[in-house]
């Protein structure tokens, strides 16, 4: 299972959708394929599964193929404030230093909408906020490595009170033809390359944070743990679906799964049903992902990939992935970058 699939609330999907709307983009485009509807957006309690948001921006993505996706997710990520994020960002807020804020952030990560998942180094000279995304989807991940690390750099720029800019930055992505954008977004003209970080002297962690309050960073951080632990007992079936696939690979049969899952067959296809989605839409986007990975690594022929996913035909598998991604999985490789290996296909 990948770091970041753990449910979320729903602001950054809503989020998402008013973004992509003020591009032309109706609502309704942008929510294709996630069982979600305007409603669920509207409803401050709703959740949604790590999927059913990266499809999001997987519709978002596609429909603005003309533009740079790094920039768009860069206009999206300074859209992030600490309100987005409901009581993690006032918790966040009420820290007494920038240091304490990391700390705390990092440690109720579950309750943000990130895919690159950070982790705080000061070890070096310089400290450095580590973004790993080698679990983020080829496909979308110039959109996500630009979204979520503008907006940590839009959430400290607000929260500590003043201009603090990065002493560099390195993003996970081609350069691109025009780096103006980068720099106005993010406040510093970003190396690309492969690995994503974010790179501040030490003095900044031990910053004070302007709103700074003990009483209520303690009720937030109460708050934060309550919700935590409420999230992880309640993660609904098809998330624990897809963490069954992703163990047992997409291959695996729904008798495997149910058995995994502690239910019968005919539980687990009623409890699907009542959250609306289908066991075979659970094992189309498993075998996507495994599909896009393997095929960045670069490892293995088409045919072996096949394979590997349980399509009983080579033919199968590409009618498939032509439906993900609108081009055949050879073009996907290339457009993706992919490394080319001797005697791979």
């Amino acid at each position: 299972m990948a770091g970041w699939d753990f449910p979320r609330g729903v602001a950054s999907t809503s989020l998402l959708a008013g973004f992509a709307a003020e591009l032309g983009q109706p609502v309704g485009d942008v929510l294709t394929g996630t069982g979600l509807d305007a409603a669920t957006l509207r409803d401050p309690q709703a959740q949604v599964a790590a999927e059913q948001e990266l499809t999001v921006v997987r519709n978002l993505v596609r429909r603005q193929d003309a533009g740079d996706p790094g920039v768009l997710g860069l206009q999206a990520g300074v859209r992030y404030h600490a309100t987005s994020y409901g009581i993690w960002g006032y918790a966040v807020t009420s820290c007494a230093t920038v240091r304490e804020a990391v700390e705390l952030a990092l440690r109720y990560i579950e309750l943000t909408y990130v895919f690159c998942l950070p982790e705080l180094r000061t070890g070096g000279r310089l400290a450095e906020l580590r973004c790993h995304d080698d679990e983020v989807p080829a496909d979308v991940r110039d959109f996500l490595v630009a979204r979520d690390v503008a907006a940590i750099v839009t959430l400290v720029r607000e929260q500590a009170g003043a201009d603090l800019r990065p002493a560099a930055m390195s993003l996970r992505m081609p350069e691109p033809a025009d780096t103006r954008p980068y720099r106005e977004a993010l406040g510093v003209t970003p190396e690309f390359g492969d690995r994503t970080r974010i790179t501040f002297p030490h003095a900044v962690l031990d910053q004070p944070m302007p709103q700074a309050s003990v009483h209520t960073l303690a009720w937030c951080e109460r708050q934060c743990r309550e919700l935590l632990v409420a999230r992880r007992r309640d993660t609904d079936v098809a998330t624990r679906v897809r963490r069954a696939l992703a163990d047992a690979g997409p291959a695996a049969g729904m008798a495997a799964i149910a058995a995994a899952l502690s239910l019968t067959e005919r539980t687990l296809r009623r409890r699907l049903a009542a959250e609306g989605v289908s066991y075979r839409d659970l094992v189309d986007g498993v075998r996507r992902r495994w599909a896009e990975e393997m095929l960045t690594d670069g490892t293995l022929t088409v045919e072996q990939i096949s394979h590997r996913l349980g399509y009983s035909e080579p033919s199968s598998f590409l009618h498939a992935f032509a439906r993900w991604h609108g081009v055949p999985p050879r073009e996907f490789r290339r457009r993706t970058g992919s490394v080319r290996r001797k005697g791979v296909r």
